[in-house]
């Protein structure tokens, strides 16, 4: 999936907050979309989808930090909660995209996303064929649509123009492998 679809999945679970306790509703936002596009650091500092994705031990926080967040909120708890919960769904959701490679289209890697206590990779289900494909930008726009209901100002904004990069990543997705550096090549 693109990272924007994971950081409006993020915003989408976040928005609830809207209606049960608006106070918190911007900071779960933030917390969401920060944490619901974490992972994907890893594409510059290891192994893609495995040194900053944690689809099993990421529960091991995000549970705590939710009861944390229920019991005690706070802008502090709150943010943690949803910046726990994004990141770990983010490493959940990988594994049902494509594989871990430039061309997932071309379906040659058996790699989605490492499952660290399992120590293996989970193969992908590619119900999402590729990050950018169509089917993928239809998911972005769809989780998108609570956000832009429930949310106004610039939770909104931020929203509008991730769709917007969305849009624009899709019409040259299949061009991108020609103009990926070699040095993140090397990363697969």
């Amino acid at each position: 999936m693109m990272n924007t679809t994971h950081g409006a999945i993020g915003v989408a679970m976040a928005s609830v907050t809207v209606l049960v306790a608006p106070e918190f509703a911007v900071i779960a936002a933030v917390g969401a979309l920060l944490g619901s596009v974490f992972p994907d650091l890893d594409l510059f500092v290891g192994t893609h989808r495995k040194t900053l994705h944690f689809p099993i031990v990421g529960w091991l926080l995000a549970l705590p930090a939710a009861v944390w967040a229920v019991l005690v909120p706070s802008f502090v708890s709150v943010g943690t909660a949803f910046f726990a919960l994004g990141a770990t769904v983010h490493a959940v959701t990988d594994a049902a995209g494509a594989g871990h490679e430039l061309r997932p289209w071309e379906r040659t890697s058996k790699r989605a996303v490492y499952a660290h206590p399992l120590g293996r990779w989970i193969a992908p289900r590619r119900w999402i064929r590729y990050d950018g494909a169509p089917e993928d930008l239809a998911l972005m726009g769809v989780v998108t649509l609570p956000v832009l209901i429930l949310y106004d100002g610039v939770v909104r904004n931020v929203m509008l123009a991730a769709l917007g990069v969305s849009v624009g990543y899709t019409a040259i997705r299949k061009r991108m492998p020609d103009l990926t550096p070699d040095w993140m090549k090397d990363s697969e």
